[in-house]
């Protein structure tokens, strides 16, 4: 009957949960060991977060990679749950997870099982490395200090040698040539060495070396025509082939065709224009030129006759290849040019094919001496030794792993299972990034921020009014941006490009520059005073336009008065001067007059509506009036104000919140300080610089008052006025009286009412 329900709610009804209600959702109380150890059955859908990411965090950084195990760069719900659950299994009292103790005790230590043993043993020995030995607790810190640790041992089991491995002067040198080709890696100890891959892959390539010169020296006759010369003869060779190959395809043309003697050697003009430079070897010009004078089948001269440019080569290539082929000659013919062409054949056929290039630098005899005697099997065995003691250091990483979860898992718990360290205001939320201070106000919820642009597209839905900011310290060397959220006061100050000062949870000030500004309402009192805010700047703007427009009509009108002037004057005639035009001028004083008359008009429309209400109509037509004008600002305000949720500020840091974190008023008041004197301080309201007081608005008000009244008395208000109380005063004696007759004041107003049974008074 019914749906059926799911195993994690049945599963759920194993543990009586506690919530507390913040944040306008129900949020787990995580208070007691059993609290911890249910944690696996409480329903995601529970949990304040789902994932967060390893960066941005005022929390551990090696707790956090230690927490990653997937690698990941997050933290999600199952390696959380498999963190406590591992840590409960090896701690004696798992009570003490809720304290967060810095130092991790060693009897805290569960010593009954294998594992709880091996940490224990791990302990003490990294305590002892440190010369700690009598201590009785380990800190995060502790473990962290790994070249500490490792630094009086040969071994420590993470595969990698360095050169204190050994005391053998050969293996010494060896390692430092695998070093010298390959690259190094740090070992434990904080030393450089090498790891088995490197070892592995240097000798590969020693071998490899070897046997492609071994195929060389098999075929030695082809592969090395010139022996242990070979290769100077290859450099002599691959410098001038391509000027020999030129000098004989042009002696080839020039037997193809007799007629291409002349453009192909060079001509009196080049020649000519050689002549005005100050040449050398260096000269492009005679670079280009050929090797020797060109005829047909001519043999290349290798002495005498040569472009000057190339004779120190062509000196270098008979020396190493000419002679030793063909003894001393003074010319080379084109058939002894292509044996030599062929003898390099093999020889670059097997440099096409090279192998254990790595390795090269050490030469032939260098590389086969460290093949054959045995430096590569003495250092296989130390690595081999080496990893023996993984299981020692593993442990020593799980004591670490330990000492940062007995300190760190409840803080974690508490800004992940639930928000509690941000809604209890007892200590900052992991994801609180410091103080902002601007405009004489602190903001406490402020947050590190990757890309302002991507962040602020999705921030702008938490319906807070946040403030970008781009910090900077030691001269600009170290930069960070921050999103601070405002939540009291006011925004009128506030603009890009102004300055401020943030302050980190380590306590560093940073300069700290406006750069985005998300507005949304930020109060109640600033929604009631927006509108009037909105309408005095919209009169003052409309103030300054038309003091602009006059100002600079008025000197339009004087330059253009002064131009006539300087024309007339410079045509040789006497400026006129402009009559007074009686007409123009009365027709401005009649326009300013009605202006006035409008303006009272409608002043004394609203004092005569306001004054025929009755006296208790007054000041709730006042009331009335305000609630028009700043009602709907406020209304607008105060429900936006309750829709304020913390969840998308937080997800475009990479957080996957799984709860709509409502920062109600009083809470978002809270975490923003506005300033205020200290209690008790004493201030002197004596200013030297104030503005000195005039009489001068008591007078224009009693003036404007004045004409107010002599206006209305003109108009015949203040007669009707009076007629009208005077009427409400005699109808009010009239109803009230019990006299036969009331002596009216005005007869001709009150009619006299005989005295009969039905209204004759009781008493007298």
């Amino acid at each position: 009957m019914g749906k059926q329900r799911d195993v994690t709610e049945i599963k759920s009804w194993q543990h009586k949960w506690r919530f507390f209600r913040s944040g306008g959702f129900d949020q787990v109380r995580i208070e007691t060991a059993d609290d911890f150890r249910n944690l696996d059955q409480l329903d995601q859908k529970l949990w304040a977060a789902l994932s967060c990411p390893v960066r941005g965090l005022e929390f551990s950084p090696r707790t956090l990679e230690l927490l990653d195990t997937d690698g990941d760069r997050r933290i999600r719900v199952p390696e959380v749950i498999s963190a406590i659950k591992w840590t409960y299994s090896v701690l004696k009292n798992p009570e003490d997870l809720i304290k967060g103790s810095p130092a991790l005790p060693l009897d805290a230590i569960n010593d009954n099982t294998a594992e709880g043993r091996q940490l224990l043993s791990s302990a003490r020995e990294i305590l002892k490395n440190l010369g700690k030995a009598d201590a009785s607790a380990i800190t995060p810190e502790d473990t962290t200090d790994t070249a500490r640790i490792f630094a009086k041992t040969r071994f420590n089991g993470d595969g990698i040698i360095p050169l204190t491995a050994t005391d053998d002067v050969g293996l010494k040198k060896t390692i430092e040539d695998i070093i010298a080709l390959m690259g190094s890696e740090k070992d434990l100890s904080g030393e450089q060495g090498i790891s088995y891959e490197k070892v592995k892959k240097f000798f590969e390539e020693a071998q490899a070396f070897s046997d492609w010169w071994s195929d060389a020296e098999a075929k030695a006759e082809k592969v090395l025509p010139f022996g242990d010369m070979t290769i100077q003869a290859l450099d002599a060779y691959q410098a001038m082939k391509a000027k020999i190959d030129d000098y004989f395809i042009r002696c080839h043309l020039v037997a193809f065709d007799s007629h291409a003697a002349k453009p192909l050697n060079p001509s009196k003009a080049t020649y000519r224009a050689l002549a005005h430079k100050s040449l050398s070897v260096k000269t492009d010009e005679l670079t280009m030129l050929p090797l020797a004078r060109i005829e047909a089948e001519r043999p290349l001269p290798l002495i005498e006759g040569l472009n000057p440019v190339w004779i120190e080569l062509m000196e270098e290539f008979r020396a190493n290849i000419v002679q030793p082929l063909f003894g001393t000659k003074t010319g080379l013919t084109a058939d002894e040019w292509e044996i030599i062409h062929a003898k390099f054949a093999d020889y670059e056929e097997w440099q096409a094919i090279k192998k254990g290039t790595l390795v090269e630098k050490l030469g032939l005899k260098r590389v086969r001496e460290l093949l054959m005697n045995g430096c590569k099997e003495a250092i296989f065995e130390l690595i081999a030794k080496d990893k023996s003691l993984e299981p020692e250091v593993k442990a020593i990483v799980a004591v670490e792993r330990l000492a940062h979860y007995y300190r760190d898992l409840i803080t974690l718990i508490n800004n992940f299972v639930s928000f509690r360290d941000f809604y209890t205001s007892k200590k900052k939320a992991i994801f609180q990034a410091g103080t902002l201070y601007l405009d004489q106000r602190s903001c406490d919820l402020c947050l590190k921020v990757d890309d302002v642009g991507k962040h602020s597209t999705l921030a702008q839905l938490s319906r807070i009014h946040l403030v970008y900011c781009e910090c900077t310290r030691n001269g600009n060397i170290e930069k960070l941006n921050i999103v601070a959220a405002l939540t009291s006061g006011d925004s009128g100050n506030l603009m890009v490009g102004r300055n401020a000062i943030f302050y980190d949870r380590q306590g560093r000030d940073w300069d700290a520059t406006v750069i985005k500004i998300v507005e949304h309402p930020i109060s109640i009192n600033q929604a009631f005073w927006s509108p009037y805010k909105r309408i005095a700047r919209m009169i003052s703007e409309q103030i300054e336009k038309i003091a602009a427009a006059r100002d600079k009509s008025t000197i339009d009108k004087a330059s253009g008065s002064i131009d006539s002037v300087t024309q007339a004057t410079d045509a040789g005639k006497t400026p006129t001067p402009q009559t007074f035009d009686v007409a123009k001028f009365a027709g401005i004083f009649a326009a300013i007059g009605l202006a006035i008359g409008a303006i009272g008009t409608a002043i004394a429309s609203v004092a005569t509506g306001f004054l025929q209400l009755v006296w208790w109509q007054m000041p709730l037509s006042i009331v009335g009036l305000i609630f028009v004008i700043s009602g709907p600002s406020m209304v607008i305000a105060w429900l936006k104000l309750r829709e304020r949720n913390l969840a998308p500020i937080l997800d475009a840091s990479g957080w996957a919140v799984n709860t709509r974190a409502k920062m109600n008023i009083p809470f978002g008041t809270a975490l923003t300080g506005i300033a205020a004197l200290p209690y008790g301080a004493e201030r002197s309201l004596y200013d030297p610089f104030a503005e000195k007081k005039r009489p001068w608005k008591l007078y224009i008000t009693l003036f404007a008052i004045s004409a107010l009244i002599v206006f209305l008395w003109y108009q015949g208000f203040t007669k009707r006025w009076a007629n009208q109380i005077y009427s409400r005063i005699i109808t009010r004696e009239t109803t009230h009286t019990n006299e036969l007759e009331v002596p009216a004041k005005n007869p001709a107003d009150v009619k006299v009412q005989p005295v009969s049974p039905e209204n004759k008074p009781d008493k007298l």
